[in-house]
């Protein structure tokens, strides 16, 4: 190897630096940039404290970013996602605005008769209106529901029970509660803070004095059974409303079938009766064409007999008849029943004059 190659290649070896070299700018830059990319990362997330250190924050959906910059609230009011502020020196908060159920327990009270009794949980579900944030924020700060919910159910309650007895709290106006209750803080919150909308009221049982829930225990037994008894009392009544129905039905039934029998048996009566009449009528007919038939027939043999029957026709049947007559009978007495032709003769006369003056 020729003296200019190794020249070249002792050129190419790095060498190494020498023992006194100042390394203060490097870390100087290197704990900058990591400072710098510190306080970009720190989400405003971890810890509302620390909010105020980072640069990049986020505000989650359903929220909304309030910012104060030296304790002054500012206008600005942010959408959800990624946002950038100044560190140190503006403060962000998240912001609900979608539905919150708010959770105020242990409420204690006295009713009118001086008895403690306490509300172990009332639920409040509310909405702050997105319009009404820094009108809201500005006038009552970001606990603004401590003001108008928390504090106001205790007042409100308070209120309610005091003006009542024992008896209308535990029993006869506890289902009135809740509305009672929406109603007195919407009302207020329309007046002094209209961001706020109070969407409904859930209330607990209280908790009362055990010897007074013992007392309201045997009550409710003793009503329960005398509601128990009442029902019994309307089935029974029911039941006989129901057998009162159901005889009604089956005599209105018999009574219907009963009509029907009857009037089947009028028509057959009826129609039996129109049977007869028909028959009836058939044999007077049939009487009448035959005496009719008989008067002919006797008028005929009449009027035969009365051109039959001349004076002549009658001697010569009386004269057959005494032809006929075996028996002769001679003497002085005779029967009656022989005439004298003289005595026939003059009949005979006689009657054919009484014929000829009828003509």
């Amino acid at each position: 190897m020729d003296p200019q190659q190794q020249q070249q290649q002792r050129a190419r070896v790095p060498q190494p630096p020498p023992p006194n070299a100042d390394l203060t700018p490097v870390f100087t830059v290197l704990v900058g940039f990591l400072a710098v990319a510190a306080m970009i990362i720190i989400p405003a997330s971890i810890s509302t404290a620390n909010s105020s250190l980072s640069i990049l924050h986020q505000v989650p959906e359903g929220h909304v970013g309030v910012y104060w910059r030296g304790g002054a609230l500012l206008k600005t009011i942010t959408e959800p996602g990624f946002h950038m502020k100044l560190p140190l020196i503006t403060h962000f908060e998240p912001i609900q605005v979608t539905l919150q159920t708010d959770e105020v327990k242990d409420i204690p009270c006295g009713t009118k008769g001086g008895v403690m009794i306490s509300f172990e949980k009332i639920e409040v579900v509310n909405r702050l209106s997105k319009e009404y944030v820094y009108e809201t924020l500005l006038n009552y700060g970001v606990q603004y529901d401590k003001t108008w919910i928390y504090d106001k159910i205790h007042h409100e309650i308070n209120q309610f029970c005091s003006a009542q007895s024992l008896q209308q709290v535990y029993i006869d106006l506890f289902d009135q509660i809740d509305e009672k209750m929406k109603d007195a803080l919407q009302v207020d919150c329309t007046r002094y803070a209209p961001g706020i909308e109070i969407l409904s009221v859930r209330v607990t049982k209280p908790s009362i004095p055990s010897s007074i829930r013992r007392n309201f225990e045997a009550m409710e037994e003793e009503r329960t059974k005398a509601l128990i008894a009442i029902e019994r009392q309307k089935v029974a009544e029911k039941e006989a409303e129901t057998q009162k129905k159901i005889a009604l039905a089956e005599a209105e039934k018999n009574s219907q079938v009963s009509k029907i029998q009857m009037e089947q048996k009028l028509m057959e009566k009826d129609s039996a009766r129109k049977q007869a009449d028909i028959e009836n009528q058939m044999y007077m007919a049939r009487e009448k064409s035959l005496a009719d038939a008989d008067f002919y027939r006797v008028l005929k043999e009449a009027e035969a007999n009365k051109l039959k029957l001349t004076p002549e026709f009658l001697e010569l049947r009386f004269i057959e008849s005494i032809a006929n007559n075996s028996k002769i009978f001679f003497g002085n007495k005779v029967p009656n029943m022989v005439f004298d032709q003289r005595l026939l003769g003059n009949f005979l006369t006689t009657a054919g004059r009484k014929d000829v003056m009828d003509a």
